[in-house]
């Protein structure tokens, strides 16, 4: 070899040692991970059949005869909608951008988004599934509401108001909390969606509630489910989905993922057992309709924690919720006479609430990188109450503010007359036979 030639070499390799040392600029583009990608596909379909048929089976089957179409409706008009605004401006608002409040509108109408682009949360999957997967956590939230308005509310006036909703309740939430906003600046943490989904539909279930009114014949005639079968068999989509839900949060195929998912249906379990145990003892029989409400009790309180904690605090965390939902669906529900029809805040609302504050009990380092109360950081269980707090008010207020308007431009109610008919012929002109 020439000296030249040798010079020229070591040049050259000075050269591509200066470049590998200059900094992130220059490291190699994030590689897309087929193992990822496919495991997010199945975890996107789990999490769009948590709403349909899951969640549509399980209102369904709670309401009566009458007014069980209707029900399915809402959810069903909640896939159409919202997929559609999710990709106008949604993602990009909740997703695209680090402003503090709101992000961006660089990506509407997914503007700029090829096949092989990343999303900086999730370095190894396409951003067009990463967009994906987070449409289906909007659509089950805005289909969620609907259960504490369930037999009265026109479908007009839940159209108007899940398309407001979503504007300036969900996407907000979605980007303070998982876009970088200032609720995840000051340490709040939510894995797959306490804040974002549960607590902020429980909350704003309740106003609704309130604002509506009870339905008639609250409390003097029986409104008992029409199908509790239909009602199981939603449970059981809504449980297996719920794999898709907490464990496709981690945004990958790895340890990380098989921890939430393990943590989630264990919760669940244990949330069905207090439940029923808990209507034994009381009622000396343990109901249906108890024991899929604990489940899903467990289900709703373990999600902001399940990629936080380990498998015994999941059992923890399901119990404590089979407990305190069940109390917040008898005795809390009774006390101040409030018809949330199908206890949407009384389980999710509530199951939010208590699992965001768990989750800032029971975080462990080792597991999720956030250490909670019991590995001595208090600051992470204070940030959970700040991030609880926020969500509450603006949830509630901005529901109130949304009815109100709405109110403006068409009845939100149905007439009496038409209650008692049902939902389903004076809305839809259809009815089951």
């Amino acid at each position: 070899m020439s000296a030249f030639t040798s010079h020229r070499l070591r040049l050259l390799a000075a050269l591509a040692a200066a470049i590998g040392c200059a900094g992130p600029a220059y490291a190699a583009p994030a590689q897309i991970d087929a193992a990822d990608t496919a495991w997010m596909i199945v975890a996107t379909a789990l999490v769009l059949m948590m709403t349909i048929p899951g969640l549509a089976l399980f209102y369904s089957g709670m309401v009566r005869k009458k007014n069980v179409l209707a029900t399915m409706a809402q959810s069903l008009a909640a896939v159409m909608i919202v997929s559609i605004l999710w990709v106008a401006f949604g993602y990009s608002l909740a997703f695209v951008g680090d402003g503090a409040w709101i992000g961006s509108l660089d990506r509407a109408f997914l503007a700029g988004l090829a096949m092989d682009s990343v999303h900086p949360a999730a370095k190894t999957i396409p951003e067009s599934l990463f967009m994906l997967y987070q449409m289906t956590f909007a659509i089950i939230t805005v289909a969620l509401v609907a259960g504490s308005v369930a037999d009265r509310m026109r479908f007009s006036a839940y159209l108007l108001f899940g398309v407001g909703w979503f504007v300036f309740v969900y996407v907000p939430l979605a980007h303070w909390i998982w876009g970088g906003g200032f609720l995840a600046q000051v340490g709040v943490i939510d894995f797959a969606g306490g804040l974002v989904v549960h607590l902020s539909a429980g909350a704003s279930g309740l106003v609704a509630a309130l604002v509506m009114g009870r339905r008639q014949g609250y409390g003097s005639e029986n409104l008992s489910p029409f199908d509790l079968s239909l009602a199981v068999v939603g449970t059981g989509l809504l449980w297996v989905g719920w794999f898709g839900f907490n464990g496709g949060s981690a945004l990958a195929a790895n340890a990380h993922a098989v921890m939430a998912i393990l943590t989630t249906h264990l919760a669940a379990c244990a949330g069905a057992v207090v439940w029923g145990a808990l209507e034994w003892s009381t009622r000396r029989k343990p109901s249906v309709l108890g024991m899929i409400s604990g489940a899903v009790a467990g289900l709703g309180t373990i999600t902001p924690a399940s990629g936080f904690v380990a498998p015994w605090h999941g059992l923890v965390i399901g119990a404590l919720a089979g407990i305190i939902c069940y109390w917040a669906c008898t005795s809390l529900k009774q006390r101040f006479h409030y018809d949330d029809s199908l206890d949407v805040f009384g389980v999710h609302g509530v199951g939010g609430m208590t699992g965001t504050l768990l989750a800032g009990v029971f975080a462990t380092a080792a597991i999720g990188g956030a250490a909670g109360l019991i590995e001595g950081n208090p600051k992470q269980l204070l940030a959970q109450v700040y991030g609880v707090a926020v969500t509450l008010v603006w949830s509630g207020g901005v529901t109130w503010t949304l009815l109100k308007l709405v109110s403006a431009f068409v009845p939100l109610r149905v007439s009496r007359e038409h209650e008692l008919e049902g939902l389903d012929i004076s809305q839809h002109g259809e009815a089951l036979q």
